[in-house]
């Protein structure tokens, strides 16, 4: 007998429109030296991203638990995830390939065969944002330890000690740039540590998320104690400014777990006034039903923006005018994301077009 059908809840389904769009501001709106003040503000509310999509791979793994079947679970997975994250590689394969110094291809050089095995097992390079395939694919793998866990009521015991890991392990440093000069296996290892360490970095957001969609009521808890949270948020993102300003130390982590709860809090507390607003909710949730293809492909539209413009990835303060360059990189995120909602619709409708009952979240992610 076939189970029934869990429903997503829709404030968890607006909550994933959102984190997308947050990660791609965190991509596309970086300015100025690292040094500033002001480049340290910037980063410390746009950065960080990942940990709120953790966290809803978390929460919706829990919700939907009570029909997991561990081979089911996998094959859904290499359907829903994995494969469209094969096939959305293919630009990237092919900017590494064909203009490897502009895509900073830290494996120039090696034969195409080998180069690209190289490429899918880590994301780093050829999609930057899709190093969280390979990390995710390791939740994936353990994803029968955490209900076993769950269900002898110690998994959400170990929180404590997983947040105190994700504030001591931050997340590494795998940049093209920390690559020169290594030989071709060591830059294989660098980012493949940087995978594993943020597999344990993340470890407590996949939990926490869990932790929530076991009991929900909590998430009430989260918007009576607002002010608290966002106290704590505050703090701690000063916190981590002043670190990184004096000692070179950054974990954008920290204050997103506040923010993780404060605007969980804040919408399902109005989730019946988003939901009366039919199209304030219809976009909240084409942009949640998207978000998946926007993560495949939106670096690609970013990395054509910089190209057209010669532009670098962290855009050069204008003139010394603060004003004008963050509305020139607000320009930048609405264009990188309108570009890569515009080009996942035409190729959806291109594939449907060819194969009415076809599958495009098999090909695109949406």
């Amino acid at each position: 007998m076939e189970k029934p059908k869990t429903k997503i809840l829709n404030y968890i389904n607006v909550f994933r429109g959102l984190a997308i769009l947050l990660i791609i501001m965190g991509h596309t709106m970086q300015f100025g030296d690292n040094s500033t003040l002001i480049n340290n503000i910037n980063c410390e509310m746009i950065c960080g991203g990942t940990a709120l999509f953790i966290f809803i791979s978390g929460f919706l793994f829990q919700h939907l638990s009570s029909k997991f079947e561990y081979k089911n679970y996998l094959s859904k997975k290499w359907t829903n995830v994995i494969m469209p994250y094969l096939i959305t590689s293919i630009p990237g394969l092919f900017f590494c390939l064909y203009c490897p110094m502009a895509y900073k291809n830290s494996f120039a050089g090696l034969d195409p065969l080998i180069q690209i095995p190289l490429h899918l097992t880590i994301g780093r390079v050829h999609n930057i944002p899709t190093w969280f395939i390979p990390m995710i694919i390791i939740f994936f793998i353990f994803s029968w330890v955490f209900l076993k866990l769950e269900k002898k009521n110690f998994l959400y015991k170990l929180l404590p000690l997983l947040f105190i890991l994700t504030i001591i392990i931050p997340r590494g440093v795998a940049e093209y740039e920390s690559t020169i000069g290594l030989d071709y296996l060591t830059k294989y290892y660098v980012y493949v540590k940087y995978i594993l360490s943020n597999f344990v970095h993340f470890l407590s957001l996949y939990v926490f998320g869990m932790y929530c969609s076991s009991k929900k009521e909590i998430i009430d808890e989260f918007y009576k104690k607002r002010w608290i949270l966002w106290i704590l948020m505050i703090s701690f993102a000063g916190l981590d400014i002043y670190l990184q300003m004096n000692y070179q130390y950054s974990n954008y982590t920290i204050s997103k777990i506040f923010l993780t709860m404060l605007v969980l809090g804040y919408l399902k507390h109005y989730d019946e006034f988003i939901l009366s607003h039919k199209k304030t909710n219809k976009t909240l949730d084409f942009i949640a039903k998207y978000s998946f293809g926007l993560f495949f492909i939106h670096w690609y539209w970013f990395f054509i923006y910089n190209q057209i413009f010669n532009l670098p990835t962290v855009a050069p303060v204008i003139e010394g005018d603060y004003f004008v360059t963050i509305l020139f990189v607000i320009m930048r995120f609405f264009a990188v994301a309108l570009m890569s909602i515009l080009s996942l619709f035409i190729c959806k409708k291109v594939l449907i077009l060819f194969n009415k009952e076809i599958n495009t979240r098999k090909f695109l992610g949406i």
